[in-house]
């Protein structure tokens, strides 16, 4: 009987989407537990399917000696329903490796869904650290104005088009876009999230930010031509998506603005986006930097 739950273990860890072992010849990244990648909100591990969404990272850190393992779940939907898949996956992760705890790493609602799992699902003796890249820790004024923007009459009619988008072409199983949007919103992150998702003793907590300096320089930025001003307007200094303040939590570490003639780090650029190209910012070297610093505090 045991026999037949530990290959049954094995064989769901193996079907995880985006999961993978890892091995380097340098060990500047072997970390005492493994490290578990979160993706954001409107993705998965692998985008349509195609596109590593944390591109060239996976393989930096193995080079490394790393354990990497890339977690998969709806791209869009409630943080409560992300977390318990995410904590569904973790828990495999761990069966597999044996190991204790896990360093997890989320980047944008991949540090939220991770904290809740944390907080309100049982993880918390399980995580060794936890390190939230551009997480919408209080909100952000472009879900507070896309929201305010559609009629409530018309809500309904977003969220379902949404759904069949992301079921039908991206994979989602029952998802619930106008949820997602409604819990970035900041008044739910700081009356009721936060106050309902704790930060739990034992965990070494630490955050980062991006931030566009300016539109004008770089042309890879178009996408974030409307909601950067807005944010800047409303928040101050951003990526394009979440904004310097909104990203610190736990030991805020930094704002990564890359080199001085780029035009920032955005906040896809924050995951090696688009396809590795990031003039100024070295992402897959970013986060070796990380892992090595958890490596060094024992993680």
């Amino acid at each position: 009987m045991k026999a037949k739950a530990i290959v049954a273990v094995i064989l769901g860890l193996l079907l995880l989407p985006g999961v993978a072992l890892a091995g380097g010849s340098s060990s500047t990244c072997a970390t005492k537990y493994p490290v578990v990648l979160a993706h954001g909100m409107g993705a998965s591990a692998q985008i349509l399917g195609i596109v590593d969404y944390w591109y060239g990272i996976p393989d930096a850190l193995r080079q490394n000696g790393a354990t990497v393992y890339v977690t998969s779940v709806n791209g869009m939907d409630s943080t409560a329903n992300k977390a318990a898949s995410f904590k569904t996956q973790f828990l495999q992760i761990l069966a597999v490796t044996g190991k204790a705890k896990a360093n997890i790493i989320g980047h944008s609602h991949g540090t939220l869904y991770t904290r809740y799992a944390i907080s309100n699902l049982g993880l918390a003796a399980k995580v060794a650290s936890y390190t939230s890249i551009a997480g919408p820790h209080r909100g952000s004024a472009v879900a507070d104005v896309i929201l305010g923007i559609v009629p409530d009459s018309l809500e309904w009619l977003v969220g379902d088009t949404l759904d069949f988008v992301y079921a039908f072409i991206f994979g989602d199983k029952n998802p619930n876009s106008l949820q997602n949007g409604y819990e970035l919103t900041r008044s739910y992150m700081n009356n009721t999230f936060n106050p309902n998702t704790p930060n739990m003793s034992g965990i070494y907590y630490q955050s980062w930010a991006g931030k566009i300096k300016t539109m004008a320089v770089d042309a890879r930025n178009w996408y974030f031509a409307a909601t950067w001003p807005l944010l800047l307007a409303y928040e101050g200094a951003n990526d394009g998506l979440v904004s310097v303040n909104s990203a610190k939590w736990g030991t805020f570490r930094g704002t990564q603005e890359g080199a001085w003639y780029s035009a920032g780090v955005d906040h896809y650029n924050l995951v090696n986006q688009v396809l590795g190209i990031t003039p100024g910012f070295d992402a897959p070297g970013f986060y070796v930097s990380i892992v090595k610093e958890l490596k060094g505090k024992g993680y």
